[in-house]
């Protein structure tokens, strides 16, 4: 059906010998006769480099389409693709393949010219860019970069520690359709900052100020009004916000799915049942740390708040079974569940989770002194044990023993189990699960045990290698 190849570059090659057209007086037509053997040259020419198998790519290849190759490589790739030649050096640092950037593994190399001169090269191409760590940055570079690049979406400054609320006020003049920011631990940010940033921003979705121990709920009440779209806020570690903030956040912000109030210890439960009365989106909270001292804000969350997927409240020993049984029986979502040095919380807690919380993936129990083997058997007799638990952490649960291990095989899932300081666990309990669940990483700690005397001498002269006293299997 098709020539051979041999065949159809003959046929080019005969192109040469056509005959030339002649005008009406017999003459030949020297143009036209010319122009046909420079379009049968081009043609023959065309069609034996892209036959030609060691033809170069670029004569193979539109330029189109290698843009659309060059779009899906890293940046260390495409900058030893900038080296090849002239050609390459123009597509691979065309600005459509840079719309998302991330300078995390060059935190070190990276300085203000650097993102200043990636800023012109992409322009309004640039909808992500990651600077994690890169504590060379500084505003001066982050106000000509804002500038260049007005269609910035996503940027990460995560321990940009030089950066101040400069940087938050070229954002919000420059960036109006920046919609996820991340300035975890930048210790300059001060309320003002996020002031000029809310006035510019109004899209922005996802607001990471974590350790930024210089803002207060004044920051957060201008956030909450100049950005109703906010649904995720993490604010770990930000001492001096309160409850009040929390108000303002329930009127404004009610499409919240996650929020991370963790070692906020002036939040208290009158801010928290705030936001779970208006927020009924929300699927993330983190109290570990902070004043909630009462089953009520458990039930708030429970009756107000069905879709929560995870829940931490490490160290708030005031919850009891009580405000947990409620979270299990109305939130059937719940993924994850950090309930460590919540020292009221009994087996009674685990029956509940087992019989309604079937997606349950980790559970912390570390610390939880009223845990028994009962309680382990209920969970591991549960169809979330056995479908989808992957980690559960028993720490210092003094009254779980060998028998909770053997409630625990048929946990198919199990990919790690935490075991220190349980006086009661056993060497043997531990390897009998682990032939059981093989891919199981068991952490566990033993006590000093005497050393044979006859195994001592072998020791003598030399170091011993390893400490007897810790086991981790």
């Amino acid at each position: 059906m098709f020539e051979p190849l041999k065949k159809r570059k003959r046929r080019i090659e005969h192109c040469d010998n056509v005959p030339k057209s002649a005008n009406h007086n017999g003459s030949l037509d020297q143009s036209n006769s010319s122009s046909s053997i420079m379009t049968s040259g081009n043609l023959k020419h065309k069609i034996e480099a892209f036959l030609e198998p060691e033809a170069n790519i670029n004569q193979k290849l539109p330029k189109e389409l290698l843009l659309r190759i060059f779009s899906y490589l890293d940046i260390v790739t495409l900058c030893r693709c900038a080296q090849v030649s002239k050609h390459w050096n123009v597509l691979a640092l065309d600005g459509s393949n840079w719309q998302r950037v991330d300078l995390f593994d060059f935190q070190c190399v990276v300085v203000g010219r650097v993102v200043e001169n990636l800023s012109k090269r992409c322009g309004g191409f640039l909808k992500q860019l990651s600077l994690r760590s890169c504590e060379n940055v500084d505003d001066k570079t982050l106000r000509v970069f804002s500038q260049n690049c007005r269609n910035l979406a996503q940027l990460n400054l995560f321990k940009c520690k030089k950066i101040t609320d400069q940087t938050l006020v070229s954002l919000g003049k420059n960036c109006q359709l920046l919609r996820h920011l991340d300035i975890y631990s930048c210790p300059l940010i001060t309320d003002e900052g996020l002031e000029r940033l809310s006035d510019g921003c109004p899209q922005l979705s996802h607001l990471d100020i974590s350790w930024c121990d210089k803002i207060s709920d004044r920051g957060i009440k201008h956030i909450a009004t100049g950005c109703p779209k906010l649904k995720h806020l993490y604010a770990k570690g930000v001492i001096k916000i309160t409850s009040s903030c929390l108000d303002h956040l329930a009127k404004n912000c009610t499409g919240l799915v996650v929020l991370n109030l963790q070692k906020c210890a002036n939040i208290s439960d009158e801010g928290v049942m705030r936001i779970a009365e208006r927020c009924h989106d929300l699927e993330t909270i983190s109290l570990s740390d902070c004043n909630i001292a009462n089953d009520n804000t458990l039930k708030e969350l429970a009756q107000n708040c069905p879709k929560l997927k995870t829940i931490e409240v490490a160290s708030c020993g005031n919850l009891t079974d009580e405000g947990f049984v409620a979270l299990a029986k109305n939130c059937p979502h719940l993924e994850r569940l950090d309930l460590e040095e919540c020292v009221q919380v009994s087996d009674k807690t685990l029956r509940y989770l087992s019989l309604h919380c079937l997606k349950l993936t980790e559970l912390t129990l570390s610390h939880c002194e009223l845990i028994t083997d009962g309680g382990i058997q209920d969970l591991g007799s549960g169809l979330c044990a056995t479908d989808h638990l992957e980690v559960l952490e028993l720490d210092n649960c003094p009254l779980i023993s060998d028998v909770s291990l053997d409630h625990l095989v048929g946990c198919q899932n199990l990919i790690r189990l935490e075991l220190y300081d349980c006086q009661l666990i056993t060497r043997a309990g531990i390897m009998r699960l682990q032939n059981a669940l093989p891919k199981i990483k068991i952490h566990a700690y033993f006590a000093h045990q005497p050393v044979n005397p006859s195994a001592a001498n072998q020791y003598r002269g030399g170091r011993r290698r390893y400490c007897r006293c810790c086991a981790i299997l």
